[in-house]
């Protein structure tokens, strides 16, 4: 059996447990709603009616009902006969990993690394449209607004938001993409889908994003990804400069090597969790 499958299965056994249970505490319907968020997982990304309701082991009538909800409060995107996760799951987890796991893991790996680069170095994680600040090490100010936990950018013009971004199933990508509101920030800005498209499969097949000036003029990063346990992308890490300090060919000759060594270590770090 599967991860998932035994993850669901224990759903199941904990609903059986309930019918023999007088409490009343344990509530049925919010059990098999999570047991349908779970059947999705990294060889799973889409999934059909049947394939949800096999591996939640209900009712396709059940699965129904429960993919429509999530549909509704937008943690579910359906298109055609598939169903998918949407980036806004990640809400679901946020608090969590704010609160303690991931940027405590995350955060002197990043300090090591900005002190051997002398530059401010971020962590993020993709919500909807945006990325969200979840760890920083800052070295100087070089943004005209200040950047703090919880800061929010949109995605497509940020060098993490296109890690996070290229790494989402390709209709998923897409609609995000289409959800985005698209605009020429600086005069340097991809702002147009096909373009963003081309990039974000540049950025997919060589494991790295950089973006020169697309956010704020001026403003140079480059970014990798951060997979968990599951080999899924669960946040992006970046290194920011002013492009008075550092040229785009030493960013990728020199930055970015540290940079992949230090995702590299977070990721093994994350795997004894």
């Amino acid at each position: 059996m599967t991860e998932s499958g035994t993850a669901d299965a224990d759903v199941e056994t904990a609903v059986g447990t309930e019918a023999g249970s007088a409490s009343g505490d344990f509530v049925q319907s919010l059990a098999r709603g999570i047991a349908v968020i779970r059947t999705f997982d990294a060889e799973h990304p889409e999934l059909t009616l049947s394939e949800v309701a096999r591996r939640a082991e209900m009712p396709a009538a059940a699965a129904r009902r429960f993919l429509r909800t999530l549909e509704t409060l937008g943690y579910v995107r359906a298109t055609g006969r598939s169903f998918a996760l949407t980036p806004r799951i990640l809400e679901l987890g946020f608090s969590y990993l704010s609160a303690l796991s991931l940027p405590e893991v995350m955060q002197p790996h990043l300090e090591r690394l900005s002190r051997a680069l002398d530059e401010s170095v971020s962590a993020a994680v993709l919500t909807e449209t945006e990325i969200v600040y979840v760890a920083r090490v800052p070295t100087r100010r070089i943004m005209t607004v200040g950047i703090t936990i919880g800061t929010r950018f949109p995605a497509y013009a940020t060098s993490m938001g296109r890690a996070l971004l290229a790494a989402l199933p390709e209709e998923g990508q897409a609609a995000l993409l289409r959800e985005s509101v698209l605009s020429a920030l600086t005069p340097h800005t991809l702002a147009e889908p096909e373009e963003l498209a081309a990039e974000l499969a540049r950025v997919r097949a060589q494991g790295w994003a950089l973006v020169d000036g697309e956010l704020e003029a001026g403003l140079r990063s480059v970014a990798a990804p951060i997979r968990g346990r599951d080999g899924r992308v669960v946040a992006a890490i970046n290194v920011s400069t002013s492009a008075s300090r550092e040229t785009v060919a030493r960013l990728r000759e020199h930055h970015l090597p540290q940079l992949l060594d230090t995702a590299a270590a977070i990721e093994a770090d994350l795997r004894l969790l």
